[in-house]
């Protein structure tokens, strides 16, 4: 067989986890495109309108659902261990 023709190992996974995965990196997707929902003045915090806190906040939200995608992926990708009898 041509070693370009051979098809790569796929790796066992765990489907609900991987799905999970997949709604969190969505999630900060969804937030951001959806304007409207927060696209006005009030409330306030600490002087700034509503419309800037709100992204800075998903600057600080992004990185932990991109995180916690990435440990849900790795372990979804773990081998699974055979139970010894």
């Amino acid at each position: 067989m041509n070693k370009h023709n051979e098809e790569l190992p796929v790796p066992n996974s765990n489907v609900p986890l991987l799905f999970l995965a997949g709604i969190l990196l969505m999630v900060p997707v969804v937030a951001l495109l959806w304007v409207g929902s927060y696209a006005r003045e009030e409330p306030t915090f600490l002087g700034f309108p509503f419309f800037i806190w709100y992204q800075f906040l998903w600057v600080l939200l992004c990185p932990l659902c991109t995180g916690g995608a990435y440990v849900l992926v790795r372990r979804a990708r773990q081998p699974q261990r055979k139970e010894e009898n």
